[in-house]
């Protein structure tokens, strides 16, 4: 039996990009005279929004949800709501498993949640993403959906093909982050260099950057997930002369080995990545680059796997992440089966982390000693935490900064390095202040887009 609805806590679970979709729900929520509850417990409706990308996440998502239906089961809260990622994959397997569920939905699936919640609501497909008070440094999502052929990734099976948004809708978008005290706009999509080619008829990375960079009160504007093959390289300048844009790319790779890319089906060879990379940095001077890099493919023997070690020796990549291979469903590599053990795949994980750190750790010790603009996330026991240019929020390092004057989320300082760890910085404050113009002063709350929401 439905109860009524009156608060509502959105779990999320997964990337940014559900991240995204979480804010525009409860922006959906809040302009239908929804309360959004902070905490599950006594919440008249539970949401999660989960994600269904690998094991460790699925696996997750499941727990989460088991956890959910014990509190239902208590009375703690009222109704069960699971939408997003693993909602979408395993719908029916997941009504079977978990019954206490009131409601399963699919990836963005904003009206049928809102009929669902109360059918009085009167929902409508304008989207007011909210974002939370205090909130410096937003995410923002270009499209949705991937057209790559990986042959490991499930992403499209969960959201469907390549689908551009509207460059006018994206910016206004934008805009109003700025307006709500938004500093740095990180651009995510599962293929951020695809953008543009099917609403388009060519790639507009580079154009959308350009006015991205124009947005009045942002600082920094941050690129995530683009994709190596077919790889845009007008927006290279756009990067290298657009001070706004930061010298950082996130350019996921996977792997090297020519014949695990070829079973991967990545569209492109170890030395067609290598040139790319130097492009880059030749175009870019003192460019970030982080990626990703999948170990244990089913192809991946030693010899493949030193030959990814050495490349990471060979490019000294600034920022690097690694997941273990998951064999995922009715994607093209499941028939390969999953014969490297665990342990195995754990081993060279370490291998790999312990090549990075040392990487890292000699890049950070030449940063020692001198200055630069880093930007104010939190405050911790009379220390800034604090992240530079080359730091991506949530998956990169920080820089813990002490001052001699205040400081708030959302400032701008100059600081000057004074120690260095793996992947953490120590500073100290310069001048007298913030830097000018990147106050955090502007006052945050719920922005109103009159958009349409992309489904």
């Amino acid at each position: 039996m439905t109860t009524p609805t009156k608060t509502v806590n959105v779990l999320t679970l997964g990337c940014s990009k559900n991240t995204v979709d979480s804010e525009t729900l409860m922006g959906l929520l809040r302009k239908n005279n929804i309360q959004l509850a902070d905490e599950a417990d006594g919440a008249d409706a539970v949401i999660i929004n989960t994600c269904g990308f690998i094991d460790v996440a699925k696996e997750e998502s499941v727990n989460t949800i088991l956890q959910a239906a014990a509190m239902k089961r208590d009375g703690r809260i009222g109704n069960l709501y699971v939408a997003g990622c693993l909602s979408q994959r395993y719908m029916d397997d997941l009504e079977e498993e978990i019954p206490e569920v009131d409601a399963y939905f699919g990836v963005t699936d904003f009206t049928n949640i809102l009929r669902t919640i109360n059918p009085n609501l009167k929902y409508d497909l304008i989207s007011d993403r909210y974002v939370p008070p205090g909130t410096r440094s937003a995410y923002l999502k270009i499209s949705e959906g991937c057209n790559n052929p990986c042959s490991f990734c499930a992403i499209p099976l969960m959201r469907g093909g390549h689908v551009s948004r509207p460059m006018e809708e994206i910016l206004i978008e934008a805009n109003h982050l700025a307006m709500n005290g938004v500093k740095e706009l990180v651009v995510v999509a599962q293929d951020s260099t695809y953008y543009g080619l099917d609403i388009y008829g060519e790639r507009r990375l580079a154009g959308l950057l350009e006015k991205l960079a124009q947005v009045r009160g942002i600082e920094w504007v941050r690129l995530m997930y683009a994709y190596p093959s077919r790889f845009p390289l007008d927006i290279l300048p756009v990067i290298a002369s657009q001070p706004t844009i930061c010298k950082y790319i996130d350019m996921p790779v996977q792997h090297v080995s020519d014949s695990v890319l070829k079973s991967m089906r990545r569209g492109h060879t170890r030395r067609a990545l290598r040139e790319l990379i130097g492009k880059i940095r030749e175009e870019v001077p003192g460019i970030t680059l982080r990626t990703t890099l999948i170990i244990g493919y089913p192809n991946e023997g030693e010899a493949e796997f030193q030959e990814l070690l050495d490349f990471v020796a060979e490019t000294e990549f600034d920022r690097l992440g690694v997941f273990a291979y998951s064999q995922e469903e009715n994607t093209t590599a499941h028939p390969l089966n999953d014969p490297i053990p665990a342990e195995i795949k754990q081993e060279r994980i370490d291998r790999v982390m312990q090549l990075q750190r040392e990487i890292s750790a000699k890049k950070h010790e030449g940063l020692v000693g001198k200055r630069e603009k880093v930007f104010v996330e939190s405050v911790a026991e009379g220390e800034y935490i604090c992240r530079s240019e080359r730091d991506a929020p949530e998956v990169d390092g920080e820089v813990y900064v002490t001052s001699n004057f205040p400081l708030q989320p959302g400032d701008f300082v100059e600081v000057e390095y004074t120690g260095a760890m793996d992947y953490d910085l120590f500073a100290e404050s310069v001048g007298d202040g913030p830097i000018a113009g990147a106050s955090a002063a502007t006052p945050t709350h719920a922005l109103n887009l009159s958009l349409p929401v992309i489904q």
